[in-house]
This record gives structure tokens, C-alpha cells and sequence, in this order.
């Protein structure tokens, strides 16, 4: 899997891509990782900021409520490092006791003619946690490229920022909306791309209930359901 950089950027293909967010997107949230990283995050605050622990929860709540994500605010507000950040917090994530190979997602991703369509990550998490993912995953091979949020620059940029978009669309080489497809499970992300004329699919968790106002023309329980909603992108 290729990581999309500014230096290399791929020349357009034609093909249309198809965008996948990472986290309770590829796997699904019963896997409890937003729930550790949240604690992890909440702690982070505790220990840098010299909060109390309720203050900590507050505080992140504001940041990611404002900004999309808490570094974000971190950055902003109290200048902290995003790389130490990361490897106190995503890098520290008990992944490998909770992530195996999954091989329904790899089939489906198999399935998807590759000449019709270029399949490419579209992820909030620094790339060290984009990677770490798809490779538990046993999908690490399966995409063309990566657009996350890169830690190392300022300012930090994320979904669902329009800069966000068009750094996804320049660095995966496509160049008109009708040619963005893009599955993720955040609400807030799906609005922001239909209203970009994105086509999107709201990913939704079983036990969860369908919006009463729509993020996007489709919503799924199962990437699975992607065969049904796309199949000219399936190999016959």
C-alpha cells in the first residue's frame, strides 16, 4: 500500500476511486477501539494539561466537538507535539489483542475490479495508525494509496474540513466529484461530502438507528451491502 505524498503525487487514471475510511469503517465498533483510544485520549489530558479527570473529558469533548479531532485543539491551544501525541495515544492502542485478519473484508475488496476502480484509505488517524490497522486487518495490500492527517505539518487538517476533500481527491489522482465514491461511519463526514457532490454511503452500525436526516444517498449495516449498492464495480 502506497502512502500519498505531496512529492509523488499519481497522474489521473480515468478510474473513478472509491474512498474507505479506517476506524469503525473497515471493522466494526463492537471492537471497542474508539472506546480505548478515548480513554487513552482522556488520560493524555489528565497528564500533559494537569486537568482533572472530569475537566480532561470536558476539555476533550469541546476539542473534538470544534475541531474534528482533540489534537487539533491540542495543537492550537497548548502547542503540544502531535508526534509524541500519537505514539502516547493511536501507537498505543492494544491493537494486536483486539484486530485479526478478517477474510470477508479482504474478499469483498478482492471482488472489486481493479480496473475499473482505484480503492484508496481516507483516514483522520496518522498514517502509523492507518498502517497498523489494514495490516492486522489482513487488507494492507488491497489499496492504492492513503490520505490521512498528517501530524508532522501545521496546521493539522482532517475531515471533514473541505481542505480535507481535496487533499484526498489530488493525492489519489482523480480530479472531477462525479469520480469520488466514499464509505465511512461518521455522520458528520458523509454530510460534508454529499454536500461536496461526492457519491457517499453512511455506514451504519446494526444496533444503531437510522438518522432521521440522511448523511448521504446510502446507508449500509455491512460493507458486504456495498455489492448490492455498486455492482458495476464487481467482477462478474
Amino acid at each position: 500500500m502506497g502512502d500519498a505524498g505531496n512529492e509523488d503525487l499519481p497522474k489521473p487514471t480515468g478510474r473513478p476511486v472509491f474512498f474507505f475510511d479506517i476506524d469503525n469503517c473497515l471493522y466494526p465498533r463492537s471492537k471497542r477501539v474508539q472506546e480505548l483510544m478515548k480513554e487513552l485520549i482522556d488520560d493524555y489530558f489528565v497528564r500533559h494539561l494537569d486537568l482533572p479527570a472530569e475537566d480532561a473529558k470536558e476539555l476533550h469533548s469541546k476539542y473534538y466537538t470544534e475541531y474534528g479531532l482533540a489534537i487539533s485543539g491540542l495543537v492550537k491551544h497548548h502547542k503540544i507535539d502531535p508526534i509524541a501525541y500519537n505514539r502516547e495515544v493511536d501507537d498505543a492502542l492494544p491493537l494486536d489483542d483486539v484486530m485479526t485478519p478478517d477474510p470477508q473484508l479482504r474478499a469483498l475488496l478482492t471482488d472489486i475490479d481493479k480496473s475499473k476502480v482505484k480503492l484508496w484509505l481516507f483516514t483522520n488517524a496518522h498514517i502509523t495508525h492507518a498502517n497498523r490497522v489494514v495490516r492486522l486487518l489482513g487488507v494492507d495490500d488491497m489499496f492504492e494509496g492513503t490520505t490521512y492527517c498528517d501530524y508532522t505539518k501545521e496546521p493539522l487538517i482532517a475531515k471533514p474540513h473541505g481542505e480535507m476533500f481535496e487533499k484526498a481527491k489530488k493525492e489519489a489522482g482523480v480530479t472531477s466529484v462525479t469520480d469520488c465514491y466514499f464509505v465511512d461511519d461518521s455522520h458528520l463526514n458523509c454530510r460534508h461530502a454529499s454536500s461536496r457532490g461526492w457519491t457517499v454511503v453512511h455506514k451504519i452500525e446494526p444496533d444503531d438507528p437510522v438518522p432521521i436526516s440522511p448523511a448521504a444517498k446510502y446507508q449500509i449495516r455491512h460493507l458486504e451491502e456495498l455489492r448490492d449498492v455498486f455492482p458495476g464495480f464487481f467482477i462478474e
